[in-house]
């Protein structure tokens, strides 16, 4: 089976599990008002699914590191495929390292968080949740350019000249 089809393959399934945990999510006990909250029955599904989604993907990035080295041992990828891999390594560790900093920088000066049930979250906890929000969405902007740009084909007309 070619690799594009296992691919494609993949996406649906991913796609249609998380249609069907977001349908279950909003359907099933959403209404469950606890005091003057709502308190959907099924958080821990939604929790759950996205603990696994995030180890499925860092397992599958470490294996496609692992095996794109040994595959490109002493060959120069950007030769063959005018793609430069390097270069986008660095550019996404750097864009994932200043966006780590970014997120801080704006959660500086958090204070503690206490909630309605009397439980208080430190200031240093609501720092840690700002620079992971701050993170991703600046990460959520960078990949959605990434694909458009993709899909606009710019970076496949001008690796080919």
């Amino acid at each position: 089976m070619k690799i594009e089809k296992i691919s494609s393959r993949v996406l649906l399934v991913c796609v249609a599990v998380i249609i069907v945990c977001f349908g279950a999510f909003m359907t099933i006990g959403y209404d469950n008002l606890v005091g003057d909250y709502n308190e959907p029955m099924l958080t821990d599904v939604i929790m759950w699914l996205m603990y696994v989604l995030v180890a499925v993907t860092a397992a599958l990035t470490i294996w496609s590191l692992i095996r794109s080295a040994q595959a490109n041992k002493g060959n120069d990828p950007a030769a063959t495929t005018g793609v430069p891999g390097g270069k986008i390594t660095l550019f996404t560790a750097g864009l994932t390292i200043a966006s780590l900093v970014v997120g801080w920088v704006c959660g500086l000066g958090e204070t503690d968080f206490t909630t309605t049930s009397g439980s208080v979250t430190t200031a240093g906890w609501v720092t840690v949740v700002d620079v992971f929000m701050v993170s991703i969405g600046i990460l959520f902007l960078a990949a959605a350019i990434a694909v458009a740009i993709s899909m606009t084909g710019i970076a496949t007309k001008s690796a080919s000249k």
